[in-house]
């Protein structure tokens, strides 16, 4: 699953949700819920957690197992 990747690249980074929502600019209550599945996120602010991992939404946000179609309705 693409949050299980979000988590992971997280945790590598060793940053705690904290410092990423602190970079993004929301609550680290909004990141947490971002990262567990719980909120939908924009397109803009997928940009913006990507920037901080100095990576790209789709590598993050997209299961590279879904078909194209999948991939669209999943964001």
């Amino acid at each position: 699953m693409a949050l299980d990747k979000l988590k992971e690249i997280r945790t590598k980074e060793s940053l705690t949700y904290q410092e990423v929502a602190d970079q993004v600019g929301i609550s680290k209550e909004y990141y947490w819920m971002i990262e567990n599945g719980k909120r939908r996120l924009t397109y803009e602010l997928a940009v913006k957690i990507s920037n901080v991992f100095k990576s790209s939404p789709d590598y993050i946000f997209l299961d590279n197992e879904l078909t194209r179609s999948e991939q669209k309705q999943a964001i």
